[in-house]
């Protein structure tokens, strides 16, 4: 998944046409000045309706919110609400989203603090792991059949603290803390549907001192005891490169690492120029043809992200279909 900073049609249509992106997220950059005009850049960036990309936006509400057209509740708000009143505000919200041409929302941070001074509290849609739980279910069955939902920050960026976009935050809290605490609203999540899983740059030393975006151990966790089968997609890779760590200097080889640990799409916006996607796909060929990424983690991963986009492409206009949940009573 790309970006570049623009809302030129022509350069959009051209960046995802010669380099087959899988996907592309919208930044502020690419938000023009109405809604017609940003559906003739998600139609740009659709090159063939078919096997359409996952064009994605971080449209949380409130403070991070790339539609400004979105005055509806804001996760702050909705902490102390019924989580009726927060399962309302996303299904309007990923109704904008997909009147955009969007398919997929960045949007449900399902992480959680009781710490006044985070950058995540206003983010978050409770305080405590029950709280927090029952909101982003919520969050998750309102976008159904709107927006693929995305639950961020995984494992739980409430625990580390610190900014992830400017250094890796770590914490010494074990699996079996998590467990009880940061994973129930992932858990919740997972279990109402959820499609997509985004890995942050966070690192539980306890359990693996890597970032759990480069973390197997992390990866296997999400799959084996939260049931998880959908698309696992890494936060920025640029921001590992913001950390000024020197191991993770190399674009290509974060994303190389990133697929090799487990995730099924790398995300690429800070430092992203035309010429990093190319080089990140390139780098993943060279990977796969060395044998340093096994040929059959590529193609779970390809299979996992062309289900979405082909579920995409199939429902048109019409719902989204869930791909990972049981009907409801």
């Amino acid at each position: 998944m790309g970006h570049i900073p623009t809302t030129d049609t022509a350069a959009l249509r051209s960046y995802m046409q010669n380099d087959a992106l899988g996907g592309f997220l919208l930044m502020g950059a690419n938000m023009p000045a109405d809604e017609p005009a940003l559906r003739a850049i998600t139609a740009a960036l659709t090159v063939d309706p078919s096997r359409p990309p996952l064009i994605a936006i971080d449209q949380e509400g409130g403070d991070v919110s790339r539609l400004p057209w979105d005055d509806l509740p804001a996760p702050y708000e909705l902490q102390d609400a019924d989580p009726a009143a927060t399962e309302a505000a996303y299904a309007a919200r990923a109704a904008l989203v997909r009147q955009a041409g969007i398919g997929v929302n960045f949007g449900i941070v399902a992480d959680v603090t009781a710490d006044p001074q985070s950058f995540l509290r206003r983010r978050i849609l409770g305080t405590t792991p029950d709280a927090a739980a029952a909101r982003v279910a919520a969050a998750v069955h309102g976008e159904q059949g709107k927006a693929l939902s995305t639950l961020k920050h995984f494992p739980g960026h409430g625990a580390a603290p610190g900014d992830s976009h400017s250094t890796i935050p770590a914490t010494a809290t074990t699996l079996d803390q998590w467990r009880t605490a940061d994973a129930v609203p992932f858990r919740a999540g997972i279990e109402a549907g959820a499609p997509l899983l985004m890995f942050g740059h966070l690192a539980y030393t306890a359990v693996d001192t890597a970032p759990a975006s480069l973390s197997p151990t992390w990866h296997r966790i999400a799959r084996e005891e939260l049931g998880f089968t959908g698309v696992a997609i890494t936060d920025d890779l640029g921001m590992l490169e913001a950390s000024g760590v020197p191991e993770y200097a190399d674009p290509v080889a974060n994303a190389v690492a990133a697929l090799a640990a487990g995730n099924d799409m790398v995300l690429t916006v800070v430092y992203s120029t035309p010429e990093t996607a190319p080089r990140i796909v390139d780098g993943i060929v060279a990977a796969v043809q060395s044998g340093a990424v096994p040929l059959d983690r590529l193609d779970e991963a390809a299979t996992r992200v062309m289900e979405l986009r082909l579920a995409i492409a199939a429902a048109g206009t019409g719902d989204l279909p869930c791909t990972t949940c049981t009907p409801r009573d």
